[in-house]
């Protein structure tokens, strides 16, 4: 059966629960319109995120940014950063794109579902409607999740479910007109 409301689950809806981390951007608004900079053909570069420390047994963190909206039947990954150091509790604007400035030495980048490994602004095919763009982070128990940059962004959240100790989201919407 068709889901009319177009409301996908998200990744993360279907892993146990853990607690909240405080998320916050200077670019995004939580239940906001994704500025330009974020979207593929008008800026493309990854936002400003940071998030508040997480529970005792962190030793690091991961970041991700999914459209469960797409219209491919498993959405679509626009950015899996991870083996994030634990003493890191922000990404500046950019971090995730062209030469990865403010990239924490040590993180990871999984391939987007554009095959590059960055972030992938939102480029929703034309009259699809609102998309959402969730950026999640997870605080997890371990310094190296496991995978390496080559993993896809599926299997870092396979990891990722087995080892978040924490988890904090913003959605921010965003729609091809056409125009």
């Amino acid at each position: 059966m068709s889901d009319p409301t177009n409301r996908r689950p998200l990744p993360h809806d279907f892993h146990p629960p853990v607690p909240e981390l405080a998320v916050d951007s200077q670019d995004l608004t939580d239940g906001g319109i994704l500025p330009d900079a974020q979207v593929y053909a008008k800026g493309n570069s990854s936002p400003q995120l940071s998030w508040s420390a997480g529970p005792a047994g962190t030793r690091g963190y991961a970041v991700t940014c999914y459209d469960p909206d797409a219209p491919t039947g498993s959405g679509f990954w626009h950015w899996t950063v991870f083996d994030i150091p634990a003493d890191v509790t922000e990404l500046p604007a950019g971090a995730g794109t062209g030469t990865f400035e403010g990239l924490p030495e040590g993180a990871l980048q999984a391939r987007n579902d554009y095959g590059d490994r960055d972030f992938g602004g939102a480029a929703p095919p034309p009259g699809d409607g609102p998309h959402r763009y969730v950026f999640t982070v997870y605080a997890v128990d371990r310094e190296k999740l496991g995978p390496d940059a080559d993993a896809s962004p599926a299997l870092v959240g396979f990891h990722l479910r087995f080892h978040a100790l924490a988890r904090g989201r913003l959605i921010a919407t965003y729609e091809n007109t056409g125009e």
